[in-house]
């Protein structure tokens, strides 16, 4: 049940902040399902006892490539839905305990606190490249196939 929350949540706070920065309505729900494609497989490895940075990765490669999808059948581009679809993975928890721990002078916790952060952080960026990265390989190898098709 509480997975089922944290889908929920994942797509109203990616659908949330689609709507906070006006995108069109009808893209609205295509964005809301990229903030579960990057909840979904965050939440199965931390739950399998997998690493936080795994998790992150696998969560925004699953962002990219849900955000490809989405580009591509709506004809529109894909950081529409990419940027939104991330939200839910950003580390606001670690971010807030680094700054608490630092205003209280516990200076080990708040580097502790904010490397992982700035880990997490780092993780959702490679991921995002890894998808499109994939996502141009693809492309290449699609187009190299109907060419050759042609010949």
């Amino acid at each position: 049940m509480d997975m089922i929350f944290k889908l929920i949540a994942g797509f109203f706070c990616a659908a949330g902040f689609s709507v906070m920065f006006n995108m069109p309505r009808k893209l609205i729900a295509c964005a809301g399902v990229s903030g579960v494609a990057a909840i979904l497989p965050y939440l199965l490895i931390i739950q399998s006892g997998g690493g936080l940075i795994v998790a992150a990765i696998a969560g925004s490669i699953a962002v990219g490539l849900t955000a490809e999808f989405f580009a591509a059948r709506t004809k529109n581009p894909s950081s529409l839905f990419t940027i939104p679809g991330i939200i839910p993975l950003v580390p606001g928890y670690s971010l807030y305990y680094a700054m608490l721990y630092l205003v209280q002078n516990d200076v080990d916790l708040a580097a502790q606190k904010g490397a992982e952060a700035a880990i997490t952080a780092i993780s959702i960026a490679c991921g995002i490249a890894v998808s499109m990265s994939l996502k141009r390989e693809f492309t290449a190898l699609k187009e190299r196939n109907a060419l050759k098709r042609q010949r």
